[in-house]
């Protein structure tokens, strides 16, 4: 295997996903271009450890699976931390621990990374709806709400403020640079589904780094699982607002200008186009253009609304995040 050795770091806290982890880490093992090693890190949950643990203490060599505990605060953020402190490659990538990783996945990520200058790469994250289908009235805009690539984002290989976290890859020499995952504003298990962490650190590692490059190749694709639950708008309304919640948390960490740059041409050219596109299709009696021009609506109000919110708070000091240092493991 030439290239940089690539760790892939899969987050589980809940048995409620077992099928799903192991169907993420198969599909880790099937890769055209091998991950030096798989790290399950698990968030604060002892019986699922224990049973992990079982499941893969027969690893063979040339798939290492190694089962961790998160060493820090219950928390995606934290246990994506605890991956990098513990991984050997080069490289660390992400992915969900309901997703599954296309073939080519890692051998995408690693030719990106032939220009010393690329400190990230993300990739393509495709919905799997739990009914089957796309519900009519969810819009593509919004894939974001269920963990996915939406419409808007830019096509092929291309240079970008921030990657998504479920579907990811950066050099262990960024989180050198600037630190890890933050605490205390992405998810904590069936909490209130908050993020941003992955955009906060990817601006940080741009201050830290002004030459840094970041990417996106649409051709490192994975399937996300989106259960029934998600499907429904309570949800869509739910999330939505907790985006805003982290958007002020991020904007006032980073400066608004920084902040909220992509959020800018998204809501300015991106969801007018899409509000127009669903009016036309109601126009046209296609199914659920009305229900998708409502919903890009309602979006934007129930983000704004959570901004705001998330604003006094922060302003107040009622909300903090902090951001740890990585001791990342000596290589071997």
């Amino acid at each position: 295997m030439s290239g940089p050795g690539i760790s892939v770091v899969i987050c589980a806290y809940t048995e409620d996903r077992w099928e799903d982890i192991l169907a993420a880490v198969s599909s880790v093992h099937a890769q055209s271009r091998p991950a030096l090693e798989t790290l399950l890190v698990v968030d604060h949950n002892e019986t699922l450890r224990e049973r992990l643990a079982q499941e893969y203490k027969e690893s063979s060599d040339d798939a290492v699976v190694r089962v961790l505990a998160n060493a820090g605060p219950r928390g995606l953020s934290a246990g994506r931390n605890t991956g990098i402190a513990a991984a050997r490659g080069e490289i660390v990538a992400f992915l969900d621990d309901d997703a599954v990783a296309e073939r080519d996945w890692l051998r995408h990520f690693a030719e990106a990374y032939t220009d010393d200058r690329v400190m990230a790469v993300g990739g393509r994250t495709v919905p799997v709806w739990a009914s089957g289908r796309r519900p009519d009235w969810f819009p593509e805009e919004f894939d974001w709400v269920v963990g996915c690539t939406y419409r808007g984002l830019p096509r092929g290989r291309v240079r970008v403020r921030n990657v998504l976290g479920g579907n990811a890859s950066f050099r262990r020499s960024a989180f050198d640079a600037a630190g890890g995952f933050a605490t205390g504003i992405g998810r904590d298990g069936d909490k209130r589904p908050l993020g941003c962490e992955e955009t906060e650190l990817c601006i940080r590692l741009s201050r830290a780094r002004p030459d840094a490059v970041l990417l996106i190749d649409d051709r490192a694709v994975i399937h996300h699982r989106v259960p029934e639950i998600r499907e429904h708008f309570r949800y869509f309304r739910t999330r939505t607002y907790a985006e805003g919640l982290s958007k002020a948390l991020v904007a006032r960490s980073v400066g608004a200008e920084k902040g909220l740059e992509s959020e800018r041409r998204y809501a300015t050219r991106v969801l007018p186009a899409g509000v127009a596109r669903g009016l036309r299709d109601a126009l046209l009696a296609r199914p659920g253009g009305a229900g998708r021009a409502g919903a890009i609506v309602a979006g934007v109000l129930t983000a704004a609304g959570g901004y705001v919110v998330g604003s006094v708070r922060a302003r107040r000091g009622g909300t903090t995040f902090r951001v740890p240092e990585v001791e990342v493991a000596a290589r071997e």
